[in-house]
């Protein structure tokens, strides 16, 4: 494996707290969301899990549709990511994926969907560890 790139944030605080990139690109305060007991209106985890995601799970999309000549370049996905209760002291993640590519019917677009999953290093990264629904719209 060739490292290409290294992102480092500091968070401090926690849900409550702050982070800061290295390079000073990202630089915010953090909330927990009030379905939480925080207050809306605040970057949470989350919402920065689902844009990393999203953003990443795009570019696998984008090289997929180039594989089989499919045009992906209007697609989107509305990644949602469900913070869950396990148990009184324990919580997990899951996710669901909603792929919309325009033109094309919505089997082919969910083999396309089904394959930048696989692809995408962020769906690796999750791959056994949260529940994760890909569904083409």
């Amino acid at each position: 494996m060739e490292k290409l790139y290294t992102a480092v944030v500091t968070a401090k605080g926690g849900r409550d707290g702050h982070i800061k990139s290295a390079d000073g690109v990202i630089d915010m305060e953090l909330k927990r969301p009030k379905a939480l007991g925080g207050e809306d209106g605040y970057a949470n985890p989350e919402l920065l899990f689902a844009g990393a995601w999203g953003s990443c799970y795009l570019g696998a999309l984008g090289s997929v549709g180039k594989r089989d000549g499919v045009d992906v370049s209007e697609a989107t996905v509305d990644v949602h990511i469900n913070f869950n209760k396990e148990s009184e002291t324990a919580y997990v993640l899951s996710a669901e994926l909603h792929v919309h590519i325009p033109g094309i019917d919505t089997d082919k677009a969910q083999k396309i969907a089904d394959a930048a999953h696989r692809g995408c290093p962020y769906s690796k990264a999750t791959r056994g560890n949260i529940e994760v629904k890909i569904i083409a719209e």
